[in-house]
């Protein structure tokens, strides 16, 4: 088993463009990441990791490729952390991590990385759970994927596994504070509000774990600017990581298909419930870059905060 040292962890809200990311940087090289065979299999890591290995090699990834890529698979941290890692109801802090869940999640992953796949790779989407990882992960270095949240909340609306719809009672964003609930009914309980609450409450745990650690192990990018600039983004993270940008990861990122979504929400979303997001967001989109377009939502007074 080998030491696991600086692994490179991505956070995002969800619907934020990590997916994609997550992919092209999984092959790096260097990185070792959870293809399907660690949710399949996870009891067996050593199945993963030469699934990962076999990608390296040209004809196999052209036969298997498209069936064996990075992603999230929370069945596999489930099994190592008997849970509580999937759909936690508020975000996993530092203190939730046991001795022996820390243990086992270290012996797992440990066991996948080789002498050439000696940095792992993983995507994190929801609650950021920075805390929980960073208590595991002593070094981990993290990238938060940022966009903005009205593309956020429009995707959540235009996805069958939103949960929602059940209202805070069923989603996984747990219950609403006083305030986030007093402001959901004054839009009427709407689900578009809603959704744009659990990318604020997200936001916020992000922002409440990232003043928890070394700001030299948080770095921020921006979906809209790694799909305009998508080279120059990968070469910022890599260097955050400590890794080379290879001339092979560079044809990767040449040859692969990037395109932004920056302005879907837009025609996804009628006139007002686009203003109904501009109007409870504002604060938030502007904190992080984003210009409201609408002062209001038509026909209604402006919700006191």
């Amino acid at each position: 088993m080998k030491p696991i040292t600086k692994p490179i962890i991505l956070v995002g809200t969800g619907r934020c463009g990590s997916t994609v990311f997550h992919r092209i940087l999984a092959t790096h090289p260097r990185m070792m990441w959870l293809s399907g065979f660690a949710y399949q299999f996870p009891t067996r890591p050593a199945m993963n990791r030469r699934a990962v290995e076999a990608m390296g090699n040209p004809l196999l990834r052209r036969l298997f490729g498209g069936r064996i890529r990075a992603n999230e698979h929370y069945r596999f941290w489930d099994e190592y952390t008997h849970g509580c890692f999937s759909e936690p109801c508020r975000d996993l802090v530092r203190s939730d991590v046991t001795a022996r869940m820390k243990k086992q999640v270290l012996a797992a992953f440990g066991s996948m990385l080789t002498a050439r796949r000696d940095r792992l790779l993983v995507k994190i989407t929801g609650w950021p759970r920075i805390g929980f990882l960073d208590e595991i992960f002593e070094d981990a270095r993290f990238v938060h994927i940022l966009r903005d949240g009205r593309s956020v909340a429009s995707s959540l609306l235009h996805v069958g596994f939103w949960a929602g719809w059940y209202g805070p009672q069923g989603w996984r964003a747990g219950l609403l504070s006083p305030e986030d609930q007093a402001t959901w009914e004054a839009y009427d309980r709407s689900f578009v509000a809603l959704a744009g609450l659990e990318w604020r409450i997200q936001m916020r745990a992000i922002e409440a774990a990232r003043r928890q650690l070394d700001p030299a192990r948080f770095m921020e990018i921006k979906y809209e600017s790694f799909c305009e600039q998508p080279m120059e983004t990968y070469r910022r993270v890599l260097d955050f990581a400590e890794l080379p940008f290879t001339s092979g990861f560079e044809r990767e990122v040449e040859a692969a298909s990037i395109r932004s979504q920056r302005d879907r929400w837009r025609g996804d979303l009628t006139p007002a419930q686009q203003a109904l997001l501009d109007e409870l967001l504002a604060d938030d989109l502007r904190r992080y870059g984003y210009e409201p377009e609408h002062r209001t939502v038509a026909a209604r007074e402006p919700v006191a905060r």
